[in-house]
């Protein structure tokens, strides 16, 4: 997941300008600029409150309907969330993944490490929309790099 949002600082930064984050267009409902909010709210929520015990207090409408932030500011929200989730990741133990995740999702009880395979999961799905977003509104085959396992920890280190 951090690989991820690193990935989505470096989409954020391959956007020519601020305005072209918010822009959409027929089929596509969802600007890059609401999309980063969502993810790093999502996250913030799921994994630095609920699993972190952060103060983050999640809006999600607002994820959907804020727009004009600049690129710098959507970069620190993503920064933020960076942060929280290396927070939490660096403490949370085997036994809580293979635990009960705090909070009933949908109406289902799932273990820990099920639920962070599917928000990891779900970063991936919005991001590689959003790597199509600015692609489709910049006429850009540029990468940036989204998924490359040069980022990943090497197994047996943390």
């Amino acid at each position: 997941m951090l690989r991820e949002l690193r990935a989505l600082e470096r989409e954020i930064a391959a956007y020519p300008d601020d305005e072209s984050l918010w822009e959409v267009r027929d089929g596509i409902p969802n600007s890059a600029g609401n999309l980063s909010l969502h993810l790093a709210g999502n996250l913030r929520h799921f994994v630095g409150a609920v699993l972190g015990g952060t103060e983050y207090q999640r809006d999600r409408n607002l994820e959907f309907s804020r727009k004009g932030l600049t690129r710098s500011e959507l970069k620190a929200i993503v920064q933020a969330a960076i942060d929280e989730l290396s927070a939490t990741f660096d403490k949370i133990t085997d036994d809580q993944l293979d635990s009960e995740y705090p909070v009933v999702v949908q109406d289902q009880r799932i273990s820990t490490l099920e639920f962070l395979t599917h928000l990891a999961v779900h970063l991936s799905y919005h991001l590689g929309q959003i790597d199509y977003h600015r692609r489709l509104l910049t006429d850009s085959s540029q990468s940036v790099d989204t998924l490359s396992p040069r980022e990943l920890t090497p197994f047996g280190r943390k």
